[in-house]
This record gives structure tokens, C-alpha cells and sequence, in this order.
């Protein structure tokens, strides 16, 4: 990637000893990049375990520390908001899977340590759906999105309800039923999914199975995402790769389960881009294997172009970054509704932005 923010950022990300040398003005533009790309946490913490936080200067220090503070106390809620979900969907008999975020804290998987969580995610059986909303709004928890208009395209359309949020707590729920939009191009049976999911120690919760962690990943940032912003999902990748990697049959599970899902194509821009943007140590034989999956040329080159310009950079290295975000968010929606769905959802969307500055 051109610029000296992406390639601080991409350093920091693939080893934190690189940042030790580091001029005051660097760390600044550092440390303002890792805030928007949501990998300050991370960085805080992987110093510390490096025991390198002494040889940072005092400035970046301090916010670094402010960083490990706000992550541990949103991992404590994130901890109480999985207990009190567990206690209101006790008598249901449901045991929902935990995704993303929710699940690295869950399975203790290290680079858990320093992730910042906005939301909990759950999936569950579709036909499990109304007696777990139920369940949750009867203890407390409210749905986020009132209008009729919003209740019908999250129910009839997408993947999961109306995000819930108890009345105490800042925590945002979604309960999911699938890992992708009903309406999307993909339509990965989700049955395979619960059927692979492991127990989440002794919680009476789940979490996917490590092929399915990556494919979940890769599925929500090159298919479903924007992209833009996505370095930390990126990272994500990279981290589960590595740690699950030393498993000896997780690169054949993980390619034969992308062709089971049909989620091959999220599966080789994750492998191409976490290996050429964070030197992700992915065996040759996966990378060769991931080709057949591959887009035609001009697709590849579309997306090479788009996605090394809008991540870990920022809008002023790259004038072109903004075009690009622009490019990555129709594709997102393209993928995800079909025309005669996208464009009405669109327009309306775009109208509420219009009117709501006139409303307030």
C-alpha cells in the first residue's frame, strides 16, 4: 500500500516491534489511524504481552493505557450481556451460537485480548426465532428499529431481527438465524453451520468450528461489508488463520467447507489480500488451491484496485480513496438484494437522510 499511514498501520499490525523506533509525529498519525480502524486495543495489548509499553513515548503510552482500560471494561459488559442473554433464554431450551467478537472471547482465543466489541451477535435456528425474541423482550429487551418499513426488511429480507437493546444496558443484541441476507447472492445452508459448532466451555453457549470462524469472517467483510473500514476484520482473518492453522486438518477443512457453502469467492479475497496486506503465513498449496475460486481478470483487478485503497489508509494519502469507498459500498449492496429490492431500499434510504436534518 502507497502511503506512510498504511504502512505504519499495516506494520503495527503484523508485529508490534516494528513501531519501537518511531518518531513523535509517526506515532501520532499511528495511533489516530489505529483508533479509526479499531485496532488500538490491539495494539496496546500485544505491546504488553511483548513487555515493550516501557519503550513507548510517555504520549502514546498514556493513550495506549486509556485503550487497554476501555477494552477491558467493554469485554466485562460484553461478559455480563452473554450471561443475562444465557439467563432469559434459559427456559426456551435454546443454546445459541455466539459469533464473531462474542465468540473469540468466549473461546479465549488470544487475539480476543485487546478486540474492541461493539455488539454481541447469536445465531439460532430459524424456527427458534419468535420464542427467543420472546424470551428477550420479555426480559427487558427492546427492538432498535420501530418503523414498519425497517421490521419488514429486517424480517422478510435479512439474516437476523431487529437489533435488540435492554432497557439497562448499552449492549447491542442481534439475533441471527443465518450469516448472510436472505436476499444475497450466497445462500450458505445454515444447518451445516450449527451442525459443525462446538461447545463454548460451560456456558451453554456455542461457537462456530474454526473453518467456519474464518469462512464467517471472510463472508461479512468481502461479501456482506463494505470493506471500508474493515482492516480490523482483516486482522481478524489474519489472527484466526494463524492460530488455527497449526490444527492439522483446518486448511482441507477450510477449503472443502468454502465449496460446501458455497462461500469459495469471500474465502480467496480473505486468503489474497490478509496474505499480500498482512504477510499472512498461508501455505502455498491453500493459495494455489484458493486460484480456482478466483474471480475473471478484470473482477480481480477491480477489487485489487478498490481494496488496497481504502484500507488502513486514510482519505488525504489517497484522493482516489473516496471513489473507492464509493465503488466497495455499491458492491456491498449489489451482492446483498437483488435490483428490483436494492434500488426502492436505497432510494428510501436516501430520503430519510434528507428529511431527518429538517426533523431535528
Amino acid at each position: 500500500m502507497e502511503g506512510d499511514g498504511g504502512k505504519l498501520l499495516l506494520d503495527a499490525a503484523r508485529s508490534v516491534h516494528s513501531l519501537i523506533d518511531l518518531s513523535n509525529p509517526e506515532w501520532d498519525l499511528l495511533l489516530r489511524l489505529a483508533v479509526r480502524n479499531r485496532l488500538l486495543g490491539r495494539i496496546a495489548a500485544q505491546l504488553d504481552a511483548e513487555r515493550l509499553l516501557d519503550r513507548v513515548p510517555s504520549k502514546a503510552a498514556e493513550i495506549l493505557g486509556s485503550a487497554q482500560v476501555l477494552v477491558n471494561h467493554r469485554q466485562r459488559q460484553i461478559m455480563w450481556e452473554l450471561d443475562r442473554v444465557a439467563w432469559a433464554l434459559a427456559d426456551t431450551g435454546v443454546h445459541p451460537i455466539v459469533l464473531k467478537g462474542g465468540a473469540y472471547l468466549l473461546a479465549d482465543l488470544p487475539f480476543a485480548r485487546g478486540r474492541f466489541f461493539a455488539d454481541v451477535d447469536f445465531m439460532v435456528p430459524r424456527e427458534r426465532l419468535p420464542e427467543s425474541e420472546a424470551a428477550l423482550l420479555a426480559r427487558g429487551w427492546q427492538s432498535q428499529k420501530q418503523s414498519s418499513y425497517d421490521q419488514r426488511y429486517y424480517r422478510e429480507w435479512m439474516h437476523e431481527l431487529p437489533p435488540l437493546r435492554h432497557a439497562e444496558r448499552e449492549i447491542e443484541v442481534d439475533l441471527h438465524h443465518t450469516i448472510l441476507p436472505l436476499t444475497s447472492r450466497l445462500t450458505p445452508p445454515a444447518d451445516i453451520l450449527f451442525a459443525s459448532a462446538r461447545e463454548a466451555t460451560e456456558t451453554g453457549y456455542r461457537v462456530l468450528s474454526p473453518s467456519h470462524m474464518v469462512l464467517h469472517s471472510a463472508t461479512h467483510l468481502f461479501h456482506d461489508g463494505q470493506i471500508v473500514g474493515g482492516l480490523r476484520d482483516l486482522v481478524d482473518i489474519n489472527d484466526l488463520l494463524i492460530y488455527f492453522g497449526r490444527e492439522s486438518t483446518f486448511w482441507s477443512d477450510l477449503m472443502s467447507h468454502s465449496e460446501l457453502l458455497d462461500l469459495t469467492r469471500p474465502l480467496f479475497f480473505a486468503l489474497r489480500f490478509s496474505k499480500a496486506l498482512l504477510k499472512t503465513p498461508i501455505p502455498e498449496d491453500v493459495i494455489r488451491e484458493s486460484e480456482r475460486f478466483a474471480p475473471n481478470p478484470i473482477a480481480r483487478a477491480f477489487m485489487d484496485a478498490l481494496v488496497t485503497r481504502v484500507l488502513a489508509t486514510h482519505h488525504a494519502e489517497r484522493p482516489s480513496a473516496p471513489i473507492a469507498a464509493w465503488l466497495l459500498y455499491v458492491r456491498s449492496h449489489w451482492l446483498r438484494m437483488p435490483p428490483r429490492l436494492l434500488f426502492p431500499h436505497l432510494a428510501r434510504k436516501a430520503w430519510a437522510r434528507i428529511r431527518r436534518p429538517a426533523a431535528d
